[in-house]
């Protein structure tokens, strides 16, 4: 399997090309308050999570002198500061239907407030590479399996699919650049470990707070429906376990996972002449 990223990989940013509707259907996510406020939850991490991950790869540039890797590192920010952008809009919409975002975002802001304080860089850019193998893996089945965004409001697709995409073009950059400047296998493994922890924490305290805000949190088929979808016999999530496991493997690179046939397939999606598909 290859263990480097492919050659002529070409990693670019987008900007979305329509608006969010507005208001946001309250269950935009073919009326499931579960599915809706799963993504919503990850939603309100990106922000925040996506600046972290620019700021620590920043904190190597100068280091990398392979010049495709700087290319490649231009890129990743680009596309990264547009996915911070889109989703401060996204969040914003949260907020307008009442959902308290401060309240979520405020444990986030404190836990990376300390982690640039107080963890070395290094240990910063292992965090990134944990985190960028978490989106890559759910980009890879947002894109491929259509329970992920089934029935869900057309524009909310396009946006998460926009995401994705653009997730799995970059998903090496910051791995790259660890591997070029620093190397650790161990450090990438307490990283996973922890950011495992961290992102399962962050995303159920954002479903549980819209649920409540619903009413519908101690609704027992939202549960038994929601769980069913996650971690059932055919789960989104529980199909992701062997590909997450795969990061801890001695010699792992995110391009083993080669799915260069997905952005062929997604990217002209969002190229400028179908910008009157939206």
């Amino acid at each position: 399997m290859a263990s480097t990223t492919p050659a002529g990989l070409e990693i670019r940013p987008r900007q979305l090309d329509f608006d969010l509707p507005n208001p946001l259907p309250r269950h935009w996510h073919g009326g499931d308050a579960f599915k809706t406020h799963m993504f919503n939850a990850m939603s309100v991490l990106f922000p925040d999570g996506e600046r972290f991950f620019i700021e620590s790869v920043r904190l190597f540039r100068e280091q990398i002198e392979d010049p495709v890797l700087k290319e490649q590192i231009r890129g990743f920010i680009g596309q990264e500061g547009h996915h911070s952008h889109e989703h401060l809009a996204y969040n914003q919409r949260l907020r307008e239907l009442g959902y308290d975002i401060d309240y979520l975002e405020r444990g986030l802001k404190k836990r990376l407030t300390f982690v640039k304080k107080h963890l070395p860089h290094d240990a910063q850019l292992a965090s990134t590479c944990a985190v960028e193998h978490f989106t890559a893996i759910m980009a890879d089945a947002l894109l491929k399996d259509p329970q992920w965004l089934a029935g869900a409001d057309p524009k909310m697709a396009r946006l998460w699919r926009w995401h994705a995409l653009e997730e799995t073009e970059h998903k090496a950059v910051a791995f790259d650049v660890y591997q070029q400047t620093c190397g650790s296998r161990w450090l990438l493994r307490r990283a996973m470990l922890q950011s495992t922890f961290f992102f399962t924490w962050d995303t159920t305290k954002g479903l549980l707070h819209m649920l409540k805000r619903d009413g519908l949190l101690w609704n027992w088929r939202v549960w038994r429906d929601g769980l069913t979808w996650l971690w059932g016999k055919d789960g989104i999530y529980r199909k992701l376990v062997g590909v997450y496991l795969d990061f801890y493997r001695g010699d792992f690179h995110p391009w083993q996972h080669n799915n260069l046939e997905l952005v062929a397939q997604f990217k002209g999606d969002y190229e400028p002449q179908s910008s009157a598909a939206a």
